[in-house]
């Protein structure tokens, strides 16, 4: 489990599994490296996988605040770490954000994007507003309730009944992120830059992943902006929500893995 220092922390923590060209995983809000638990042993076989911890989850530190584009210098100095020329990288939600900051800063280590549940647009008034009143509740000391029910609102109906467990489970990883934590996401989220620009003059391939039971990102909202780069790879899964990774992981994994290869074959 590697750990490297950087100017942003002095303790940012990966885990690194498998071996051939280089795939980068970027977790969401509030997770950590664990949510991709039941996708990296397919995808290690055939790829180099990176599982960063964003400052203040898993195993890397906060100590300060930490904008997207900060996370996005995290995944840099990791791929310098590991002496990884170009990557594949997929981001989910929050990562997704990370994901398309990374490649717009960082170009030349980038052979591809895989979008999971996320979007290239920045927050609108309304959404800005949500943010802040969960800001306020968390600070009020409401992070339980808040963290119970926005995970549970990641689901569709229809997993919740038949997966209660692993939600529950959900829930408690998502508790051991500390409130400073996840109040800086929420802010830093709040304040990333819009990248629709950016994506209409992207040359690198992307990869759209739609749940059609997302709550949280409409999958009619993210298709428009499906077509706006040069090369796309759209794919809806029919009754997902917004956690592919653990409603759909067999299909995920193998979406990721003829993603990532089609990058390397066609570079």
């Amino acid at each position: 489990m590697p750990e490297i220092k950087t100017n942003i922390t002095s303790r940012l923590h990966y885990i690194k599994m498998g071996s051939g060209p280089a795939l980068v995983l970027l977790h969401g809000f509030p997770e950590s490296h664990k949510i991709w638990r039941m996708v990296w042993e397919q995808l290690s076989q055939a790829y180099t996988l990176i599982m960063p911890d964003f400052p203040g989850s898993g195993g890397s530190l906060l100590e300060g605040e930490t904008s997207i584009e900060q996370m996005a210098d995290c995944v840099k100095e990791i791929l310098v770490n590991e002496q990884i020329e170009q990557a594949v990288i997929a981001g989910h939600s929050m990562g997704g954000y990370t994901a398309f900051a990374f490649a717009a800063k960082y170009p030349e280590l980038t052979k591809g994007l895989s979008i999971i549940h996320s979007s290239p647009a920045a927050d609108d008034d309304e959404k800005k507003q949500t943010r802040l009143r969960s800001i306020e509740l968390i600070r009020k000391g409401g992070k339980s309730a808040f963290i119970r029910q926005m995970v549970t609102n990641l689901f569709p109906d229809s997993f919740r009944a038949s997966d209660p467990e692993l939600i529950e489970a959900q829930i408690q990883s998502a508790l051991e992120t500390d409130e400073n934590a996840l109040v800086n996401y929420y802010l830093a989220m709040i304040g990333r830059k819009d990248q629709r620009n950016w994506l209409e003059n992207a040359s690198i391939p992307i990869q759209w992943i739609l749940g059609t039971e997302d709550n949280l990102i409409s999958y009619k909202k993210i298709l428009v902006f499906c077509i706006k780069s040069g090369v796309n790879f759209v794919s809806l899964y029919n009754g997902c929500g917004h956690m592919g990774m653990l409603e759909f992981p067999e299909r995920l994994a193998a979406d990721l893995g003829s993603f990532t290869e089609y990058c390397n074959g066609h570079s």
